[in-house]
């Protein structure tokens, strides 16, 4: 109950936010997807009215509720949209403060352990390990949400936001609308990553040994797949996506969303090493996309990304319950743990 109160675990220090500065713009995006998450939480609870514990998330930064997306199988809210007002009562030099601001923020929450949506939650963050998330109830739903808000506002006065399973779906959008044309401004906050645990080893040589030999397997399939001509002729090029750069928020300590950080580290290794056309050919195909791509069965591997503007909290976590957490993603304690920077595919 506690992290669903604003005034309890919400950025209540930005009174007064400049929308030009990445740590506030973080802070907010973040809120906005606590505010879905607590959306479900007032709708499960039937908490209504002054009882509401959700719109202090969005009000407190002059957003306003014009939408919630509801998932059809399980009646539970996943999303929402958001649009920004800017304060009439703000002095005149607060005016260039608000020049980055969005107009439009659409936020999708993760998975919510309770018997309402533990259920459909489950599901989905299963399609999301096979890589089936088009195919879920939600994601047409979300797409559709996206188009429109870019339709009405374009592409640079509309966000996406996410965290976890959430994440997932922005990540997904936010490929869709770059296909599309389109590139929207997206922060995603601990998004999942499938893949075997290597950043779990402790050993960096070993570490780094496991993930040359997986690239140099991953690269290999990928000759023998192109080569027997069973490669996707419809399969949008990586490379063209490496110009949409999202905000990218994992823990170490995560397990859900670690494999991130040995993941673009890795690529510039191999450069470094000689070894870079691997990397590159390694960093955009997943084992179980080609295997499936082999079989006939194409299946484009979603949560791999040309380029990121990637920051890692390393401040010590007591479980993965913390380091998984969106609350770590606006607590101005952890601002000095954070560590920044560009990766991008060329």
């Amino acid at each position: 109950m506690a992290s669903e109160i604003f005034g309890l675990s919400g950025p209540f220090h930005l009174t007064v936010v400049d929308w030009k500065n990445i740590h506030h713009r973080r802070s907010i995006a973040a809120s906005l997807v606590q505010g879905v998450y607590t959306l479900e939480c007032d709708r499960q609870e039937s908490r209504q009215g002054p009882y509401a514990l959700a719109p202090p998330w969005w009000d407190f930064f002059h957003f306003q509720l014009i939408r919630v997306l509801v998932d059809e199988a399980d009646h539970s809210i996943f999303g929402a949209i958001y649009e920004f007002r800017f304060p009439s009562s703000y002095p005149n030099h607060h005016f260039d403060q608000h020049q980055n601001s969005p107009r439009f923020v659409i936020a999708f929450r993760g998975t919510i352990p309770k018997s309402s949506t533990r259920s459909q939650d489950l599901m989905l963050d299963l399609k999301v390990i096979r890589n089936r998330l088009e195919e879920s109830s939600r994601f047409p739903l979300a797409m559709q949400a996206v188009q429109n808000m870019v339709t009405l506002a374009g592409a640079a006065n509309t966000w996406l936001a996410g965290h976890s399973l959430g994440s997932a779906i922005a990540l997904l959008a936010g490929r869709n609308m770059v296909k599309m044309g389109c590139h929207l401004e997206s922060y995603l906050f601990n998004p999942p990553f499938i893949s075997a645990p290597v950043e779990r080893i402790k050993h960096e040589n070993l570490k780094h040994g496991v993930r040359f030999l997986s690239s140099a397997i991953t690269a290999g399939l990928a000759v023998a797949v192109n080569g027997r001509g069973q490669s996707s002729k419809t399969r949008y090029p990586f490379a063209a996506l490496s110009t949409w750069i999202p905000y990218l928020f994992v823990n170490p300590s995560d397990p859900i969303c670690s494999e991130y950080v040995g993941y673009f580290e890795h690529r510039e290794k191999m450069v470094n090493i000689g070894a870079g056309a691997i990397g590159r050919l390694a960093t955009q195909n997943s084992v179980a996309s080609l295997l499936s791509g082999a079989l006939g069965q194409e299946m484009e591997p979603s949560h791999l990304l040309p380029s990121a503007y990637m920051t890692i909290n390393r401040c010590p976590c007591s479980d993965i319950k913390q380091a998984h957490g969106i609350q770590q993603w606006w607590k101005l304690e952890t601002t000095s743990t954070l560590a920044a920077r560009l990766h991008q595919f060329t």
